[in-house]
């Protein structure tokens, strides 16, 4: 399992897809600086560092100027905004993002590209500018991993299903597809952490749709069971484990313990799954997924059983200490 964390530059952030996010943007001035490195995606929209007060521009976010900057841009002496950008540019700042279609000001544009900072501009408002720079930098700056296994959405909840090559994780996830599961990602799944808690797994567009089975090669589930067939991402929710039957080993049998696998810091609930010939892994599988649905709600079988059989041996110790019950048929008196 490999771990990478990366950068996004300013000339990626760029040529991604904003568009598709209703975040049009648009290169005005500072192309010098498209290899500036964008290292949270949290922006700044300090306006008051245009005033004088600059101490809390932080290096690596992208700083917002909205209409009452620019406004306050226009209306300084062109030798009072030089000053005031120059002052805000020499905090190593990776670009600067003009929101609401407003046009930059003239000393703005030769500032940028005196300091090799991008200038971009965007039609959309602010607020929700913000909101999706902060969505598209999200995601592209977020910690990722590659692990060999299938990811499949079962009822709704994103399985992984890890173990040894040859274990049979593609068999057991066709077998899955075939009840009518959808399919994310065989044998390479990209894993990438949301927020502090989500783990969001895809599957490397080169090889999407696609799974390859022993005797069978490669094949394409979008093209043999049709697009409900396949989805492009999921949240990781619960980890299977696959492992070789071993006889005179022993294995979990109540499922009183949590075990958990952990992926990116992130701890997953992991089910270990013991494979032999006669089974029927995709049965357990859609099995473990139901039943770790019913855990998520609240309803945990094996520590209901628990509970009860610690109640009744509990009223039989009692039974033992002397206590009798009263006979059913008396009346008290």
């Amino acid at each position: 399992m490999s771990i990478a964390i990366p950068g996004v530059s300013v000339g990626a952030l760029l040529r991604s897809r904003s568009e598709a996010v209703g975040l049009p943007l648009v290169l005005v001035s500072g192309a010098s600086g498209l290899e500036r490195q964008i290292t949270t995606p949290h922006i700044q929209k300090t306006g008051l560092a245009l005033a004088g007060f600059d101490a809390y521009l932080s290096p690596g976010r992208i700083l917002i100027l909205g209409e009452s900057e620019i406004r306050y841009l226009e209306s300084l002496p062109s030798s009072s905004a030089v000053d005031a950008l120059r002052r805000t540019f020499s905090h190593q700042i990776p670009a600067v993002l003009v929101t609401n279609g407003l046009p930059a000001p003239a000393e703005l544009r030769i500032e940028a590209d005196r300091a090799g900072v991008p200038l971009l501009s965007t039609t959309v408002p602010t607020a929700y500018a913000i909101a999706k720079v902060s969505a598209l930098l999200e995601d592209s700056l977020a910690e990722r991993t590659i692990m060999h296994a299938v990811l499949m959405d079962i009822l709704g909840l994103g399985v992984l299903i890890v173990g040894e090559s040859g274990i049979g994780k593609s068999e057991c996830a066709l077998d899955l597809i075939v009840r009518g599961h959808r399919l994310i990602a065989d044998d390479t799944v990209e894993i990438r952490r949301r927020a502090e808690s989500v783990l969001i797994g895809t599957c490397p567009d080169l090889t999407r749709h696609h799974m390859e089975v022993r005797g069978l090669g490669l094949i394409n589930i979008k093209d043999l069971f049709g697009v409900a067939a396949t989805r492009s991402s999921k949240r990781v929710e619960l980890v299977v484990q696959l492992e070789r039957w071993e006889p005179g080993r022993e294995y979990e049998r109540l499922g009183l313990d949590d075990l958990h696998y952990e992926i990116l810091g992130l701890r997953v609930p992991l089910l270990r799954m013991p494979v032999a010939p006669g089974r029927n892994v995709a049965i357990l599988v859609e099995v473990a997924a139901r039943n770790q649905l019913l855990r998520s709600r609240g309803h945990h079988a094996a520590r209901k059983l628990a509970a009860r059989l610690e109640r009744q041996l509990r009223g039989l110790d009692e039974d033992e200490s002397g206590d009798v019950p009263p006979d059913p048929g008396e009346e008290e008196p």
